[in-house]
């Protein structure tokens, strides 16, 4: 049943409901679709019943300010002491199921170690948001439909197999479990680690970390391979050559004078150089494997965060926070984006968040104006511009 469930949503095209107006009238049109995937009418009508939307995941989805924050703010606050003597305890209390990660899927446990901490502090704090309402709260409004309808057809077909109950809770994007993964990735890819024939990733350790696994060898994840290494610059380094567009083989970033913290750089892989705070702050090179990681998560500093706090838990030391120029304010960032969406760079949303585009955008300006092209922007950029 569970596998000719999931070749339905393979085969399905994307829900199409509209958008908006009478939520009534867009629960009938989800329901006929789940019926549609050859779930028993009664069964989804059940999955419907009492549905209603909650304003306080419209809320969230309006302000997630967490991701103002600096890489080094956003780190400092999210790994202590404690949380890496768990995760290093995590790791050996749990060892058989971590070795099975890396053995069938090639990823390293420090990964799933990482998100795992930082998705639900290792399963004590999941989320109090109602799954059901929350899919259909964000699949009814009209500014990512595409996105969480589909999330409603795999909630009802997880329903339909008893691994979804409509007092699921979890967070207010509708991820559910001690990784956080949304219905349609636990439909397709959940895996059942503790072999009950259910996949339960709210109740089972083992599920969780497996299915989190699978997630991550299904978008890219190369066994072996690192995906974060701090290193150190010398003085007179090209900043123009820093940033995620920039990639170089290991060897070549060597030649440039790159020199890893501690270790060897691994040889022949491509990298880039991420500066998260600009040239005054830390630096790492990175791999494919970092990439990788924007699958679980959107935020650049959410990843590089989990990326940095995994090779923590396997055994980097802190890294060399350095002195960063002092960050724009909410006010400026703002008014930055702006002057650079005027100039005609995509910088996406002008919310006062530092993503990619602005990013790159700023070294584009940096650049431009003779400033060093680190891409952190500062309130020299600001004035020139």
């Amino acid at each position: 049943m569970r596998v000719a469930l999931i070749a339905l949503t393979l085969a399905s095209p994307a829900a199409a409901a509209p958008c908006g107006g009478d939520f009534g009238e867009f629960l009938t049109v989800m329901q006929a679709e789940v019926v549609a995937l050859g779930i028993p009418p009664e069964k989804a009508a059940a999955f419907f019943q009492g549905a209603q939307i909650d304003p306080k995941v419209l809320k969230a989805d309006r302000s997630q300010g967490v991701f103002r924050k600096t890489f080094l703010d956003f780190s400092q606050s999210l790994i202590s002491k404690n949380r890496l003597t768990t995760a290093r305890d995590k790791s050996d209390s749990l060892d058989t199921i971590f070795t099975r990660a890396e053995a069938e899927y090639g990823v390293s446990r420090g990964i799933l170690l990482a998100f795992w901490a930082f998705e639900t502090d290792f399963g004590q704090v999941q989320g109090d948001f109602n799954t059901r309402n929350a899919l259909l709260t964000l699949a009814h409004d009209c500014r990512r439909p595409e996105l969480f309808q589909p999330q409603v057809l795999a909630a009802a077909q997880l329903f339909a197999l008893d691994e979804f109950d409509l007092g699921t809770t979890g967070a207010w994007a509708g991820e559910i479990g001690m990784v956080q993964m949304l219905p349609k990735d636990i439909l397709e890819r959940g895996v059942d680690g503790d072999g009950d024939g259910l996949i339960l990733l709210k109740t089972s350790q083992a599920d969780a970390i497996l299915s989190g696994a699978r997630m991550l060898q299904h978008h890219g994840w190369r066994a072996g391979e690192p995906w974060l290494t701090e290193i150190t610059l010398p003085a007179d380094f090209d900043w123009a050559q820093t940033g995620l567009d920039v990639e170089k083989t290991t060897e070549d970033w060597a030649a440039l004078g790159v020199t890893p913290r501690a270790g060897n750089l691994t040889p022949g892989l491509p990298a880039s150089v991420l500066l998260p705070q600009g040239r005054k702050g830390p630096a790492f090179l990175i791999y494919p494997n970092y990439r990788v990681l924007f699958e679980w998560n959107k935020s650049f500093i959410y990843v590089t965060t989990a990326a940095y706090f995994a090779s923590r838990i396997e055994g980097a030391e802190p890294y060399n926070a350095g002195e960063p120029d002092p960050a724009l304010s909410l006010e400026e960032m703002t008014a930055l984006q702006d002057k650079l969406a005027t100039l005609g760079h995509d910088v996406g949303k002008i919310d006062g968040i530092l993503g990619a585009g602005t990013r790159a955008a700023v070294q584009k300006e940096q650049i431009r104006l003779g400033q060093p092209a680190d891409g952190w922007p500062t309130r020299a950029l600001l004035d020139a511009l």
